[in-house]
């Protein structure tokens, strides 16, 4: 059995008095932080980068991170927010999960893929997600047959990429999901899809929904100021 791949959502938020500091301090921190996100890189340590700028109250970085233990995800993070800019940053939103086999989903397709391989779509979209008790307590075979309209539906938007992670004890949601795509649009119809579907009677909670777009840090710190 391979050893298990926990993944992270990390938000952070910037301290405005930040934008406020020189040009040199500012360029130095973004630097720095650079610098902090690429020594935490290996071959089973990742971190992808996504912009919100604006976009999401209190969220101007969102980071995508793969590990092969909490503790390795909690001394990269530690790295990061003593360094440049991190320290200047809050964290707004933490969600924390384990890479595992599906339940329902006995061949994965295309769609169910690391986010972390290959090139990544424009956007990226990830929520908390957590089913109600009497979800649990059906038999596996109404459970399965639930998701497979859902899953149905999925298929019927093949360039929507999907990953779905579990938190079971160690966060306070059941699941950490993230979507992939490059058209906002079509995502917004599968979501309403979704919507009229059997599972959505045992959504207790798939809130907040984090929305980033995906850009190399050098550009982020561009768009933050801390490029001159």
């Amino acid at each position: 059995m391979s050893a298990p791949t926990y993944i992270q959502a990390l938000a952070l938020g910037l301290d405005a008095a930040w934008r406020r500091r020189d040009d040199a301090d500012r360029h130095q921190d973004g630097c720095d932080f650079a610098d902090a996100l690429r020594a935490g890189e290996s071959d089973d340590r990742r971190t992808v980068t996504y912009s919100s700028i604006g976009l999401e109250a209190g969220v101007d970085l969102l980071l995508w991170r793969m590990a092969p233990s909490v503790d390795a995800l909690e001394e990269s993070a530690a790295a990061i927010l003593r360094s440049g800019l991190g320290r200047w940053t809050r964290v707004t939103h933490s969600l924390v999960a384990r890479i595992g086999p599906s339940q329902y989903v006995r061949r994965p397709t295309s769609q169910e893929q690391s986010m972390f391989v290959g090139e990544r779509s424009r956007y990226l979209v990830v929520y908390p997600f957590t089913k109600s008790t009497d979800w649990y307590l059906l038999s596996k075979e109404t459970r399965q047959g639930v998701m497979n309209e859902h899953m149905r539906v999925g298929h019927d938007y093949p360039n929507v990429r999907q990953t779905l992670a579990y938190s079971f004890g160690l966060d306070a949601q059941d699941f950490v999901v993230a979507y992939e795509t490059d058209d906002l649009v079509e995502f917004g119809d599968l979501v309403r899809a979704l919507r009229s579907t059997e599972s959505r009677r045992s959504t207790v909670n798939d809130h907040p929904i984090l929305l980033g777009i995906h850009r190399p840090i050098e550009e982020i710190l561009s768009l933050l100021g801390a490029d001159r």
